[in-house]
């Protein structure tokens, strides 16, 4: 239909300076796959108009190769960042900010990428793995962006996850799928985020964005009041989980944004939110406390 476009406009980066003794152009037709592949297949039940499409950046650096003795074999790591953009600015604000480095797959050069959410594993994994990976991301930020937009949003596009999650590729050098591998993969990410335990994060996160962020040009102190004021559900989630990738997730994207929130609140408001966020977000806690100066 034309005047309808994909749902994402995503640029990729493949960083490739450890690797040696491949053609160079065996890395340009990785990028240029890789960008078709994100952003010429459907991910979304609806259509999306060109405008609409979800900013979006993966950067991937490749670590190592000839994975199980396989040229076209690699070990790397995978960076995620997405965007979406506040009503009535011409601020973007982020909604995914994420490095995996359970990331192995291999490329081969003039073969066609593809996907296929009924047939995930594929017929060999480690080339599965590829798309596999850059599919279950694609969904994850649809998920965050419908979720900004309304309540519990994108639980469609979070079970498609959860769908590429559980018939994920599995063979030698894989790893990132499974619950028993470590508590902060793509098992947990996506698991958490369907977990009634996690309802305040999804909240939050409708909240942040729809009822505050998007309402701040014309409300601006009744905005960041509500934001802040949600905090709340997200100690109480964090006491009853701790350690949990999910609240680590939020904050990898939004942490800077409620810093600046929160500087722009008054003194005498901060020290109750700086005591919560400091225990909830430990890796940004000095900043938080920073605030109280």
């Amino acid at each position: 239909m034309a005047g309808w476009a994909q749902e994402l406009n995503c640029k990729v980066t493949v960083m490739h300076d450890k690797i040696t003794g491949v053609n160079q152009k065996v890395f340009t037709d990785m990028q240029k796959a890789i960008t078709e592949f994100m952003n010429q297949h459907k991910w979304a039940n609806e259509e999306f108009g060109a405008t609409e499409k979800i900013d979006c950046s993966i950067f991937i650096t490749l670590t190592g190769n000839k994975l199980n003795g396989d040229p076209d074999a690699y070990s790397a790591s995978i960076s995620i960042q997405a965007s979406r953009p506040v009503y009535n600015t011409s601020y973007s604000t982020s909604l995914i900010n994420y490095v995996d480095k359970d990331f192995s797959f291999k490329f081969t050069q003039f073969n066609p990428m593809h996907f296929d959410d009924n047939q995930v594993s594929g017929s060999e994994p480690l080339t599965a793995n590829l798309a596999a990976v850059l599919a279950y991301y694609s969904y994850i930020i649809l998920a965050l962006d419908y979720d900004s937009f309304a309540p519990e949003g994108g639980t469609q596009y979070l079970k498609k996850a959860q769908n590429v999650m559980t018939n994920a590729p599995d063979g030698k050098g894989i790893t990132g799928w499974k619950a028993m591998e470590n508590n902060r993969n793509r098992y947990w990410i996506v698991d958490q985020m369907l977990n009634t335990r996690f309802d305040d994060v999804r909240k939050f996160w409708y909240t942040m964005h729809r009822e505050g962020l998007d309402s701040m040009a014309m409300k601006p102190v009744e905005s960041r009041s509500r934001i802040l004021a949600n905090i709340r559900k997200l100690y109480n989630v964090n006491k009853e989980n701790p350690s949990s990738v999910l609240i680590q997730f939020l904050f990898n994207a939004k942490s800077d944004e409620i810093l600046h929130l929160l500087a722009q609140a008054p003194k005498q408001e901060r020290t109750q939110y700086i005591t919560l966020l400091s225990s909830i977000d430990v890796p940004n806690a000095a900043r938080y406390s920073a605030l109280n100066r």
